[in-house]
């Protein structure tokens, strides 16, 4: 089966890989600002739907994997920042307090599409500004929703997380699979097992996100 991933993501590539899959990448170019009072949950639904069918429309025959993963603090999404004085202030707004990750993932294949939503509440450690300042030198914030990766060896943003690790990194492989299974794809990896393997994340499974 020809499995394309509608995303230029490298972390969605290196996460999907771990479900041992043989995919080619095709990025999706789609409008992705929100909608008028959209809710975040519906804004990542929308689009992961978008990039799905947009890749689909060419290779009808092809199984499709599109998502979007989106930052929201209260009811503010935050996407990547323009700038790193921009970053700064996304991570001063999240440091020491919890706010939630989505990402909506959409699966299409011979004009059947499906779609599934998860979200992590993730509790951001109280970094110092010495410690945001190195992190944003680095440049690794710059093109992530947030301004952070919470998988970043030397920052190392999250002080606890219980839920989906691979949702905030932005792929949700357990709702991903259940997904693909429903498409005919058998995904027989162990995720939990990966996940301690990538992230020294203790994934409990497949957790209700």
């Amino acid at each position: 089966m020809d499995v394309i991933l509608a995303s230029n993501s490298p972390r969605r590539r290196e996460l999907l890989a771990m479900l041992g899959l043989d995919f080619r990448v095709l990025p999706a170019n789609v409008d992705e600002t929100p909608l008028a009072g959209e809710p975040a949950p519906d804004y990542v639904r929308r689009l992961a739907a978008d990039k799905a069918r947009a890749v689909g429309a060419q290779f009808p025959d092809a199984l499709v994997i599109a998502a979007d993963t989106t930052v929201v603090d209260g009811n503010q999404i935050l996407g990547k920042p323009v700038d790193a004085a921009d970053a700064a202030r996304m991570l001063r707004q999240l440091r020491g307090r919890s706010h939630w990750v989505y990402t909506g993932i959409a699966v299409t294949r011979g004009g059947q599409l499906r779609a599934d939503l998860c979200g992590t509440e993730v509790p951001m450690r109280n970094f110092s500004d010495a410690a945001m300042q190195a992190y944003i030198a680095s440049g690794d914030p710059l093109d992530k929703a947030g301004a952070y990766a919470i998988q970043h060896a030397g920052f190392r943003p999250v002080a606890e997380l219980h839920g989906c690790y691979a949702n905030v990194v932005g792929l949700p492989l357990c709702r991903l699979a259940r997904l693909l299974r429903t498409f005919g794809l058998p995904v027989d990896a162990d995720i939990p097992a990966g996940c301690r393997a990538a992230f020294g994340y203790d994934c409990p499974g497949e957790v209700e996100c």
